[in-house]
């Protein structure tokens, strides 16, 4: 005798429960954006004056403006593709 398989996955072909959903890619890229987003901030971060009477203008390098935004971006975009990618077996 032969075991028919459930509805649902007769008509997706879909197996249903069938061990972890991320590879080792996906993992690999969520840890990478994980990082990226962690250097984001310490990029960020600093810049501050002791004095609140003393203007520093450390805050306006390109540093904070650019560079810390855009790594924090990546982060982002890498943690994204790392949950919606399907990599291939």
């Amino acid at each position: 005798m032969s075991k028919q398989q459930p509805r649902e996955q007769q008509q997706t072909g879909v197996k249903t429960g069938s061990g972890l959903h991320f590879h080792r890619n996906n993992y690999l890229l969520f840890v990478a954006g994980i990082l990226l987003l962690v250097l984001g901030n310490i990029l960020l971060s600093g810049g501050g004056s002791d004095d609140p009477e003393v203007f520093n203008p450390e805050i306006f390098n390109s540093q904070r403006l650019v560079i810390a935004p855009l790594t924090l971006m990546a982060g982002f975009v890498a943690i994204g593709f790392s949950i919606m990618w399907r990599f291939k077996k």
